[in-house]
């Protein structure tokens, strides 16, 4: 792919019917939970991309069979025998995968290197390594408190450990996700506040699917005891990714459909129709279906985004383009994304032109400001690439710098955007 995509500004409203790839989140912890299991399960609507890829290659070297069988994927589970190999398991920037891959990794016998790209050098693990050492793992990180990580793992004892989850939910999940397999019955207690809470919802779910059931306390969970058992799941469409198409009709006027995103969702971040209503749009559900219209004006918002941080580029974008002022909060943790993701928003925002005020936490979007032609920087950040897409849909000119990066959730994006054209 070229260095440079040139959007196409739209003429007229739009009028799309849209499928999006399987959800990323879902996929990994259903990974795990079929690659820790007995049996073979089959993930039905899996996303292959290059997060997902990365976690299998680091599964299949810990034990775990992989077979693709036209669009879905067969798991041959290690029953909870992990292997850790004698190389490197390299995570590339898959923040969830290297968090749920180092928990796996610890229910093994001997010692695992896990190694990412230059950015998750920045991105911490080290909490997850304390809360794991309660358990008997002994770990350290290189470059504390991020990884690389080395594990010294003799499987995990299991009892009470303490975790923080003020910055990550995804260390919570990677406790989870291993519970099941502790020696002794496990309890998990938190010690502040959880960020991002519809993400455990989620991992609680995925986990329940494949037969284990997790009860939840004041300040903390106890999974069950036991095996995964080999399930046929079938993965939603990415709610994440479905934000960028019904933030076009928000930006673009029209209407758009998302037909393979179910209601209600196990994804957090399929409230963003609910958040486009707010600003304006009206908005339909079926059970297989979300349709996002607008018609009139776009008004801005004051919202706490710290359930759902990765909508945050896509709603800034929309923003953008509202009538008055959008205050975005309680997002400090999309500071250790891909990228510095409130710093890098407000950068590209400012670069079209926009009115932007960078908060510790947040954004101040002040919308109506007329915008200009830009190329846009995008951190090797997908989440980037793809929200400030949408400012080209009305603005001539726009440019998107390393378009490519998409593939770390979303191989095909720019494939399913130009279908927005008629």
């Amino acid at each position: 792919m070229s260095d440079l995509y040139p959007v196409k500004p739209l003429n007229g409203q739009l009028s799309a019917r849209v499928k999006v790839p399987g959800s990323k989140s879902i996929t990994q912890r259903a990974m795990v939970c079929a690659a820790l299991a007995k049996g073979v399960s089959r993930l039905e609507g899996w996303l292959r991309s290059e997060d997902t890829l990365l976690l299998r290659q680091a599964l299949v070297c810990l034990g775990a069979r992989f077979e693709d069988e036209e669009e879905d994927l067969l798991v041959t589970g290690m029953e909870g025998k992990v292997h850790p190999p004698p190389g490197l398991l390299f995570m590339g920037n898959n923040g969830t995968g290297i968090r749920f891959l180092t928990a796996v990794s610890a229910l093994g016998n001997g010692e695992a290197f896990i190694v990412g790209s230059r950015r998750m050098d920045e991105r911490p693990i080290a909490p997850l390594i304390e809360a794991l050492a309660a358990w008997g793992l002994r770990g350290r990180c290189f470059n504390d408190p991020c990884p690389p990580v080395y594990l010294q793992a003799k499987g995990l004892s299991g009892g009470k450990t303490e975790i923080s989850v003020a910055k990550s939910s995804q260390y919570l999940s990677a406790l989870l996700l291993v519970g099941p397999y502790t020696r002794e019955p496990a309890e998990i207690r938190l010690k502040d506040t959880l960020v991002s809470e519809p993400y455990v919802a989620m991992t609680l779910a995925v986990m329940e699917a494949f037969g284990v059931t997790t009860q939840k306390e004041d300040g903390g969970f106890r999974p069950a005891s036991g095996p995964y058992v080999a399930a046929h799941y079938r993965v939603e469409g990415d709610a994440s990714s479905a934000s960028y198409f019904l933030a076009a009709a928000a930006i673009a006027g029209g209407e758009v459909t998302v037909v393979n995103l179910p209601h209600p969702s196990l994804q957090g971040d399929a409230v963003f129709a609910a958040i486009l209503a707010r600003m304006g749009l009206r908005v339909s559900y079926s059970s297989e279906s979300v349709t996002v219209a607008r018609s009139g004006s776009l008004w801005g918002i004051d919202i706490d985004m710290g359930r759902w941080p990765d909508l945050v580029p896509t709603l800034a974008v929309v923003a953008a383009f509202a009538e008055g002022k959008t205050i975005i909060r309680n997002v400090a943790h999309l500071r250790i994304k891909e990228t510095d993701r409130l710093a890098a928003v407000a950068t590209e925002l400012k670069r079209l032109g926009a009115r932007v005020e960078e908060l510790e936490d947040g954004l101040i979007i002040y919308g109506g400001a007329s915008l200009r032609p830009a190329t846009i920087e995008t951190y090797d950040d997908h989440r980037i690439a793809m929200a400030f897409s949408l400012v080209g849909l009305k603005v001539a000119g726009v440019q998107i710098k390393d378009p490519g990066c998409v593939a770390k959730s979303f191989p095909n994006y720019w494939e399913v955007f130009e279908s927005l054209y008629p």
